[in-house]
């Protein structure tokens, strides 16, 4: 995944993710990116400091994701040291009750049906769930926007 920070032609700067440059590229291309604020289809890369990873004893892992609009069950995730720590896993269950508040679970069929909102065959609405890690490319393809979000286990 990389992150860019986007800016409209009416100076709106955002941030959004994408697969990698080629996604970008495709997706700029065919003009499927848009100002959040604004809706301006006219968006181009911002200049940014490149996000620098700190040494020692961080470690990478992977973790269960969902969220409203996400797609994919696991994303990387940068855990400091060998223990999360409890302030960090407080925010992270914050979030996934909200998340299974306010959205409707769609299981495995994430894709289908995020789809199925995008082109308005659906009532638009948040969701959360799984899918492949191609499903999720392919989503990023066609334009559609989601998310993902690190997912704990409620009981650990």
């Amino acid at each position: 995944m990389i992150k860019y920070r986007l800016r409209c032609a009416n100076d709106h700067a955002f941030e959004s993710w994408f697969k990698d440059s080629a996604t970008y590229e495709r997706q700029e291309k065919r003009k499927l990116l848009e100002c959040p604020v604004c809706g301006n289809p006219k968006v181009e890369r911002a200049i940014m400091a490149p996000n620098v990873g700190r040494k020692g004893n961080a470690r990478t892992e992977v973790v269960p994701a969902a969220a409203p609009d996400t797609a994919a069950p696991s994303v990387p995730a940068v855990v400091p040291g060998p223990a999360m720590p409890a302030e960090m896993r407080k925010m992270l269950m914050e979030l996934r009750q909200q998340v299974e508040k306010n959205c409707d679970y769609v299981g495995d069929k994430f894709a289908d049906e995020a789809r199925k909102i995008h082109y308005g065959e659906t009532d638009q609405r948040g969701i959360y769930g799984e899918t492949t890690d191609d499903e999720a490319a392919a989503l990023a393809d066609e334009g559609i926007e989601f998310g993902k979000l690190p997912w704990l286990p409620k009981g650990n």
